[in-house]
């Protein structure tokens, strides 16, 4: 206790040192953030005695020590309460009012100013702001309906994937079954050995190329395979390879006497998959599915090098109206970290709530199966 709370009084040191803010409310209380700051200095130097303490007498501490006694240990958590709260109004008044005062500079100054870099920062959000939420907006749409999609693909890609040869099958459906899961295996080795930012180079150019070999003109094309079009299916394209193998791993993690147990009550393969498998699969998969939405998020960055006009690209052009590239960057990492967090705790949400409503799906070969999953339903002594 004494430690740790020693690295927080001495953060509050540093705070207290730093010069106000204009919108400080500790600039009319000299004699009061005087006082705090001895009383962190206070409990430092107590710190250290019971350090100095404890090396000299280490083997007899818990016995010859007074801080272990109940008192004064209650005595000393309670000061460390004292210590949390002062370095925590130290905080509001340097930090938060600090950016405050900083926004209110920003917003009113005619030029950006030279000599703060938060102020500098903040004076290229608020006149780019316009720029920023165009470009967070497209991420956001790319990022969702781009993961939202390629989830629909990779079901049926999954399914393709895991296709084994049945012995009731006829030799056309064997050969579609065999091509389907050389066409998924092929179509994810490829999309997850190369990167994002080529695959969108790729599918960009090369739609371009194939639309001007068919005769049409620039503006036609810019109309029909725009940047945010061949982003969007670069993200598809992408996500579909990276979904349908957690979802692959989710399906395969389920137990195989249950594809067993359900193909013994006369299930035939593709029943056992649909209501039995997968939605066990699916409740295995649902933490990888949703990380894929985060990863989208941040990966859309990579598009900007085809002239999507992402979150990325706005700060690209943000940075040279101003020449400032580190702060222009700094404002796009705050951005991506801030929707990368609502997306994560959203997800978590999703998947608690998804988790509590449904139910493991269980064939054991003495149960009746349901209506909905094999018809007509047989008593147990007809299996």
């Amino acid at each position: 206790m004494l430690l740790g709370t020693s690295v927080v009084a001495f953060a509050g040191m540093l705070l207290s040192s730093q010069p106000r803010p204009a919108l400080s409310f500790l600039a009319r209380a000299y004699t009061l953030e005087v006082v705090m700051y001895y009383l962190l200095v206070a409990w430092l130097v107590l710190s250290a005695v019971a350090l100095v303490f404890k090396l000299t007498h280490w083997r007899t501490y818990a016995e010859r020590a007074p801080f272990v006694r109940p008192a004064v240990r209650r005595a000393l958590r309670y000061a460390s309460y004292v210590v949390w709260l002062i370095v925590a109004v130290l905080a509001v008044d340097r930090l938060v009012m600090g950016l405050a005062s900083a926004w209110a500079v920003a917003t009113t100054a005619s030029s950006r100013p030279v000599d703060n870099a938060l102020e500098s920062a903040l004076y290229m959000l608020y006149q780019g702001r316009q720029t920023f939420i165009t470009g967070i907006t497209t991420t956001i749409v790319l990022a969702v309906f781009g993961t939202i999609l390629a989830f629909f693909l990779a079901l049926l890609l999954a399914f393709c994937r895991i296709q084994v040869p049945d012995r009731s099958d006829n030799d056309f459906v064997r050969f579609w079954k065999v091509v389907g899961a050389d066409f998924a295996r092929v179509y994810s080795t490829i999309v997850r050995g190369t990167p994002m930012m080529v695959q969108a180079g790729i599918i960009f150019f090369g739609g371009v190329a194939i639309l001007r070999g068919a005769g049409l003109t620039t503006a036609s094309i810019n109309v029909v395979w725009s940047p945010f079009i061949a982003g969007f299916v670069t993200i598809t394209f992408n996500s579909t390879a990276y979904m349908m193998e957690v979802l692959r791993g989710g399906i395969e993690s389920v137990d195989p006497g249950q594809t067993e147990a359900a193909r013994s009550l006369g299930l035939s393969q593709w029943q056992a998959m649909r209501t039995v498998v997968f939605p066990q699969g699916i409740k295995y998969a649902i933490p990888g599915l949703s990380n894929e939405l985060v990863v989208n998020i941040k990966d859309s960055s990579v598009l900007s090098v085809i002239g999507t006009f992402d979150l990325m690209f706005a700060t690209d052009s943000i940075a040279g109206i101003y020449y400032q590239q580190l702060q222009a960057n700094m404002i796009a990492a705050v951005a991506y970290l801030a929707l990368t967090m609502i997306a994560t705790k959203l997800l978590g949400m999703f998947s608690k709530r998804l988790s509590a409503q449904t139910g493991p799906v269980v064939v054991m070969s003495d149960s009746t199966v349901q209506a909905e999953m094999l018809k007509p339903q047989h008593d147990r002594g007809d299996v």
